[in-house]
């Protein structure tokens, strides 16, 4: 751990969502190797500052919060812009942040009921975030050598989740794009993985119609017996961030308690 701890001190992650679930355990386990931090929110400021306040007074590094509305991606620009007023470089880049409520209304739902607009959303929010966050970041890793570039998924663009067509399709679009962005990227020594996640305890998923359902389906499919946690992939990211996964790139990693075996 020290090994690895050594090599993420005073470098930079931007990961888009930080303030809650997923984002908010990766940002923490990045922290907690001396990273400083660079994560975008979608509306509550004053959480978002307070959270970057408590990460620099407990960890001793940098950390910084940044207004981001990933249905309008083409901003990501001037988020890069304003963090290169904050820090000197970019070394990862995570594409975490979802939507969900109206914002998704037509494309969570049953296949029959799916509307272009919900699904368009989901879309633009899942794959152009991804596309432009990541043009963005890897500008600015080819001026430090190189770096490491992941997108959040999720296994259900390999199994049935109910009402999930629109984002299973969105993620498994995701995953081709990441592969794409993998092989025109590498001669410039940055990486691109994906991690993608069975269903995670999380308010994003507890705003699902049948959220006990898949919470007690899960616990009960996997042979570890719990429903993932969102800790159980920020340790994934911070792996293939280091060096440890130099060469590891073009990939998905599965996380999800063995469930899509079953």
């Amino acid at each position: 751990m020290d090994l690895i701890k050594n090599e993420f001190t005073k470098k930079t992650l931007v990961i888009s969502g930080g303030t809650r679930g997923i984002g908010r355990a990766i940002v923490l386990e990045f922290a907690k190797l001396g990273c400083n931090v660079a994560f975008t929110y979608n509306s509550n400021e004053e959480l978002a500052k307070q959270q970057a306040a408590e990460l620099e007074k407990e960890y001793g590094i940098k950390a910084r919060a940044y207004a981001l509305n990933i249905l309008e991606p083409e901003t990501y620009k001037g988020v890069f812009e304003a963090i290169d007023a904050d820090f000197d470089r970019v070394d990862f880049f995570i594409s975490n942040a979802i939507i969900s409520g109206r914002a998704v209304a037509g494309g969570y739902t049953k296949f029959m009921k799916l509307k272009p607009r919900g699904i368009n959303n989901i879309f633009t929010a899942t794959v152009n975030a991804f596309v432009v966050g990541s043009q963005e970041a890897a500008k600015r890793m080819e001026k430090v050598g190189g770096g490491a570039i992941i997108s959040l998924s999720s296994t259900g663009n390999l199994v049935y989740i109910e009402n999930y067509s629109g984002h299973g399709t969105a993620k498994a679009a995701v995953e081709a794009m990441a592969r794409y962005a993998a092989t025109e990227l590498g001669e410039k020594n940055i990486r691109v993985n994906v991690v993608s996640g069975g269903p995670i305890e999380t308010d994003a998923l507890r705003a699902f119609t049948n959220y006990e359902e898949v919470r007690d389906y899960t616990a009960k499919l996997s042979p570890l017996n719990r429903m993932g946690q969102p800790e159980d992939l920020s340790g994934a990211c911070v792996f293939l961030c280091s060096s440890k996964a130099s060469w590891i790139t073009g990939h998905s990693f599965i996380i999800d308690g063995g469930t899509t075996f079953k």
